[in-house]
């Protein structure tokens, strides 16, 4: 019987390495290190980007490169540097920064700006009414603004007007204008109201939706129509303000007399600084600028956006406050999500949206994780805390016990038991927050410190989980980890060789001479004169090209006076200064005097003499030597690692990426 089980766990095994090797199969090994194309392929499109077209050309050279990579890190695990303590304690380091962030960014973040965005392309057009309510209102408060929600929803839906019952029933102040109606809006809707926000995309056209909790309390809410977003429109206006006008008439026939100049060819600029009553705007030709929907009166909104070219300009048109001519400068569009991505990133991070998908993950976690809590454990604890730390719990003096308690307090995953003391240790940790709730009861704030510390807990537990959860983190770690291998083995076989072996590099200085020369040099002196003194610019270079940088400092800095003048000696190879690529090479040769913007000081050259092209000395050329020989070094130690490992490419694997 047991041979029977054994031989049929054999057969699974051989079967799902079989299945495996079709779904990612090796497409290379290094002296029997397997790398799948899987990772050669995310790796070729993370690098190439838009540029990974998977021509042969493309792949071949970027097949050499990464061979020639793994061999490097190959040699880097042969020689045991991944058990380097310092570097494991940095590959620990950047594993928990970057799972800190990876949950929140792919769980929250991502999503909420998709959401954000996908609902910025569109406008809403809703009417609402607000029962006003205190974010900390009392049960007995929320309960009464529950029941007014209630009882004005249930009027509406016997068929009263929306107007009369929202002038009756809204808190909001606008109401005695609006009746509640407020026109089109579009996301993101202002911080505390996501609910709200939520229910304008989501919900049915017509129908009554609510009651809502946002942060100014309950709505109710009617979503009349949705249409694209209308974006942003740059607009400039001319205006005739009705009490400006000896009567409505009269304004009328004024803006009808610029209207009629506009078409003649009058300029609009021109109008809008002699005719319009706005004075903000007149003296600018009328530029208002950009402004997007539910700025302006209705009236003056629709007739900005109904212009469907720049330059174009309405005619009259009527608002609360009198006539407007709109001229039309141009149009912007919504942006592409790219583009809006990292300013709804900013915005998203800083609304109370943010906190509420977090939690949301966290409860996801936890249900997936088969979270089993101890409760009785809890709040034995919980009394035993009240009755002997009741004093100093909630404030900084308190401290967890010497001795932790090792009781389990709850479980997550089936694998991970957290205990009494790591609660304890906790709140010891949370001694901020539990001076910030210090106005409660113990009971009340051990518990929502539990309540925290069941949240960092899952947090703790998905992250331990990433790589088997989340193929592309696992890649991420093994990029960083190869990433520090790669740079370590570099520097011990390469780096440091280049630099601190002097004889090799005096060697391949005296062999690669020839690789190592000045062009042809200037010497020149560079006069700068003070900003004060700029009337003497002229004199001061017509007298410097006959004499030298000495006798120029005597007779314009005069004994005991201010220093006006001064100079740097200074050389530069031919092709390496604009100003000197202006110049004459000869000696004597000037330049014109320039202003600087740096310190507003006027300068000008002086070729003093020409050096021809010669050989640069080891000193003289170090920093390009050492990097030539590390080049050097590089290939030796690349060509030594192909013969000392064999690196074994599956040909049929790769031809299937060629595409062209």
């Amino acid at each position: 019987m047991n041979t029977k089980v054994m031989t049929l766990l054999f057969m699974v095994f051989i079967s799902q390495a079989i299945f495996a090797q079709k779904d990612d199969p090796v497409l290379f090994t290094v002296d029997g290190m397997s790398v799948p194309l899987s990772e050669f392929e995310y790796i070729y499109n993370k690098t190439n980007g838009q540029k990974a077209d998977y021509s042969k050309a493309s792949l071949d050279e970027y097949l050499e490169l990464y061979k020639n990579f793994k061999l490097k890190v190959y040699k880097a695990k042969e020689m045991k540097l991944d058990t380097i303590s310092a570097l494991q304690q940095e590959l620990t380091g950047y594993r928990r920064q970057l799972a800190d962030s990876y949950l929140i960014d792919r769980e929250v973040t991502e999503k909420l700006v998709k959401e954000a965005y996908d609902r910025s392309q569109q406008d809403v057009e809703i009417s609402h009414i607000l029962f006003r309510l205190l974010e900390t209102a009392s049960p007995a408060d929320t309960l009464l603004a529950w029941n007014r929600a209630l009882e004005a929803k249930s009027k509406l839906q016997k068929g009263e007007l929306w107007a009369s019952i929202a002038t009756e029933y809204s808190d909001d102040e606008s109401v005695k204008n609006n009746r509640g109606y407020i026109g089109y809006v579009t996301a993101l809707f202002p911080n505390g109201f996501y609910s709200l926000e939520t229910a304008a995309y989501t919900g049915a056209i017509d129908e009554i939706l609510g009651p809502i909790r946002s942060g100014a309390g309950y709505h109710l809410l009617k979503i009349h129509a949705r249409r694209p977003a209308r974006g942003e429109m740059e607009v400039a206006h001319i205006l005739i303000r009705n009490e400006k006008a000896p009567d409505l008439i009269q304004a009328r026939w004024m803006i009808d007399t610029i209207y009629n100049q506009l078409k003649a060819g009058a300029n609009f600029e021109d109008l809008a600084k002699s005719a319009s009553h706005d004075k903000m705007t007149a003296s600018k030709g009328g530029y208002i600028g950009f402004f997007g929907i539910n700025r302006y009166e209705k009236s003056f909104e629709d007739a900005a956006f109904a212009l469907e070219h720049d330059g174009d300009y309405t005619q009259p048109v009527k608002t609360s406050i009198g006539w407007h001519i709109i001229k039309r400068i141009s149009r912007q569009g919504n942006p592409s999500f790219q583009m809006a991505k990292s300013r709804l990133e900013t915005q998203l991070k800083q609304d109370a949206r943010f906190e509420l998908a977090r939690k949301a993950m966290i409860s996801r976690i936890l249900s997936e994780s088969n979270l089993k809590e101890n409760r009785t454990t809890l709040d034995n604890y919980i009394t035993t805390l009240e009755q002997d730390s009741a004093k100093s719990f909630l404030t900084y003096k308190w401290k967890a016990p010497e001795v932790l308690s090792q009781e389990p307090l709850f479980t997550i995953g089936g694998d991970t038991t957290v205990s009494l003391g790591d609660y304890q240790n906790f709140m010891q940790r949370a001694s901020r927050k539990r001076q910030q709730l210090a106005h409660l009861d113990v009971a009340s704030v051990a518990r929502t410190l539990y309540d925290d510390f069941v949240s960092e807990s899952a947090m703790k537990y998905e992250e331990r989980h990433l790589e088997t959860k989340y193929p592309d983190f696992k890649s991420l770690m093994r990029e960083y980890e190869e990433g520090v291998l790669l740079f370590e083995v570099t520097k011990r076989e390469v780096w440091d060789k280049a630099s601190q072996d002097t004889v090799g590099l005096q060697a391949f200085y005296d062999g690669h001479k020839e690789n190592f020369q000045w062009k042809k040099r200037a010497v020149i002196s560079q006069y700068s004169l003070d900003a004060k003194a700029k009337d003497l610019g002229d004199s001061l270079r017509e007298f410097a090209k006959n004499n030298t940088p000495e006798a120029v400092l005597e007779k314009f800095n005069q004994n005991g006076g201010e220093k006006i003048v001064s100079y740097q000696n200074k050389m530069y190879e031919e092709d390496r200064n604009e100003v000197l690529n202006k110049m004459p090479w000869e000696v004597g040769a000037l330049s014109p005097v320039e202003l600087s913007k740096q310190d507003h000081s006027y300068n000008f050259f002086k070729i003093e003499e020409i050096l021809p092209p010669g050989q640069k000395t080891l000193k003289e050329s170090r920093g390009y030597v050492v990097a030539d020989y590390q080049d050097y070094l590089e290939k030796e130690w690349l060509e030594q690692l192909k013969k000392e490992y064999k690196v074994k490419v599956n040909d049929k694997v790769f031809n299937r990426l060629v595409k062209k």
